[in-house]
């Protein structure tokens, strides 16, 4: 069994008097691809954003790669790589630009093709961040997650708002990414994704971890329940109908 990356115990967030993560435990697997799913306001964002050292904790241990979060969380930074929201960009900086900013920052040697190439967007690396579209606006963000070669990454509902062909090319993206040996964190609302790309999932709700397990084994529960779609399940689905007409290869807008 693969080694404990992250290892979260009894995690408390509190806001005055209300709780918003309430003794949550958890472990990440080191090489895994691990989803916290759940609805708006569950306190996933909350959770990822403490590991993160983003927010600090009412209470609880948290352990990142071997690093005691309340100790050293100036290390913990350092393995880690989280990926912005398109907001956090200068939109008139070029995306090699961007790059060289954000390797500065990390006090990182970069090199901006090769990191683009990771991403398929070498052929944009003189265009202006607001000149791209949403699913290449995704894929630099991603690409910007792994300047400091971190052990761990952080996507924050990475496919949101983006078209079919767009979507799978970063299920590609994140699992290519997984394979060279990253451990991957994702937050996201579309549980298709979650099936597909998760080893395992946590789905917490209300402040608790309610199930977590792999994605199969949570469905087979379900199903042991006596639970039935209340239509048939097709072999396929319309956005698999959609795909196929349309290809799977990665259309850029015009």
């Amino acid at each position: 069994m693969a080694n404990t990356i992250i290892s979260v115990k009894d995690l408390v967030k509190k806001y005055g008097d209300f709780e918003a993560v309430k003794g949550i435990s958890f472990e990440v697997r080191e090489g895994e691809i691990f989803g916290l799913l759940g609805p708006n306001g569950a306190g996933k964002s909350t959770t990822l954003e403490i590991i993160e050292t983003l927010r600090q904790k009412t209470s609880g241990k948290v352990i990142v790669n071997g690093i005691d979060l309340d100790q050293h969380p100036e290390s913990i930074k350092k393995i880690i790589g989280v990926q912005l929201q398109t907001s956090g960009y200068y939109p008139g900086l070029r995306l090699s630009e961007l790059i060289e900013l954000f390797g500065g920052l990390y006090n990182q040697p970069v090199e901006p093709l090769k990191l683009l190439d990771l991403v398929n967007l070498r052929d944009k690396a003189r265009s202006k961040f607001k000149e791209l579209s949403g699913g290449q606006k995704q894929r630099f963000s991603i690409a910007t997650t792994l300047i400091n070669k971190p052990n761990i990454i952080f996507l924050d509902e990475p496919t949101t708002g983006l078209d079919p062909q767009a979507r799978r090319n970063l299920w590609d993206l994140v699992t290519d990414i997984r394979s060279k040996g990253t451990t991957v964190i994702i937050t996201t609302h579309y549980m298709d994704e979650a099936e597909v790309l998760c080893d395992r999932v946590a789905i917490i709700d209300s402040g608790k971890i309610i199930a977590m397990d792999t994605p199969d084994a949570l469905i087979d529960q379900l199903v042991s329940t006596g639970f039935e779609r209340p239509k048939e399940v097709k072999q396929a689905n319309l956005e698999d109908v959609f795909i196929h007409m349309t290809g799977h290869a990665l259309r850029e807008e015009a």
